[in-house]
Parts: structure tokens; sequence; C-alpha cells
């Protein structure tokens, strides 16, 4: 008699479970440095955006780019907050001469929510943009190509 009580309890909670939509069936979490890496690359794509992070930061990243095996950081100059159904995100620019500050970081923020919001679900709360330098056009290159050819 315990036989039949437990397959009937049983398929009891398959179909329980079977009622549930797959979807609903698990969690999902979206680490910091997804976030980063998608705001990253969204801001890069900005006409007027030439390089992000501070000073420092593209400095060390120029130096890690060159040892061998290293790679390029796409998220350099981005730190994200990343919650359960909402992120923010702090964004350091440098911005080229001759184009609008204010219309360069809306065009930023703009791109940076559309792409985050649409890869991952995520409502941006908000995104600070902090333009640290203006890469001027006789301003030799950070980062040259390689020397020899």
């Amino acid at each position: 008699m315990s036989d039949t009580t437990s397959q009937t309890s049983q398929a009891g909670d398959r179909s329980k479970v079977a009622k549930i939509a797959p979807a609903d069936r698990g969690r999902t979490t979206i680490a910091d440095g997804v976030v980063e890496k998608i705001a990253g690359m969204a801001a890069r794509d900005v006409v007027g955006v030439h390089a992000m992070g501070s000073g420092f930061s593209r400095t060390f990243g120029a130096v890690r780019d060159r040892v061998p095996g290293g790679t390029r950081s796409v998220a350099r100059g981005v730190k994200a907050e990343v919650g359960e159904v909402q992120t923010a995100l702090d964004l350091e620019i440098v911005v080229d001469y001759g184009f609008a500050i204010a219309d360069v970081a809306r065009a930023v923020r703009e791109n940076v929510i559309a792409a985050v919001e649409r890869m991952t679900s995520l409502q941006v709360v908000e995104v600070n943009i902090a333009v640290t330098d203006v890469k001027l056009p006789d301003e030799e290159e950070e980062e040259p190509g390689p020397r020899i050819q």
C-alpha cells in the first residue's frame, strides 16, 4: 500500500512541475564582468569616443596588451553593480577633440542602456559618465602599433 501512495504522490509532484513554465524552473545570474563587457563594447561603438578609462588604466592596459598572451580589456573604464533585476554603471571615457562632450555622453548613455537591457534583461537604473580626457589631433597615440613590419 505504501508503494501505491508514494507512486501517487510522485505523479502529483510531477504534474505540479509540469505546470511550471520551463523558463521559471531555475535562476539566472549575471556577473558584473559580463555587464561591464557589454557596456564597454557599446560605449566604444559611439562616434567621438576615443578610448575608455582613466590615464592610469589606459597606460597599464597598454603595457598589458604588449605582453605576449595579453588581451585587450573591453571592460576597461567600466564599473558595474549588478543586482537581481537592476544594474548601475560608471564609465570613464576619452572624447576625441571637436566633438560636443554632452552629445557624446548622451549617445554613450543611450547605446549602453539599449545594449545592456537588450542582452541581459536587467533594468539599467543609471549610467554615470566621467570624461577623463580629450584626445587632441596632434597627440601621439598611447598604444602605438608594432614597430616592426
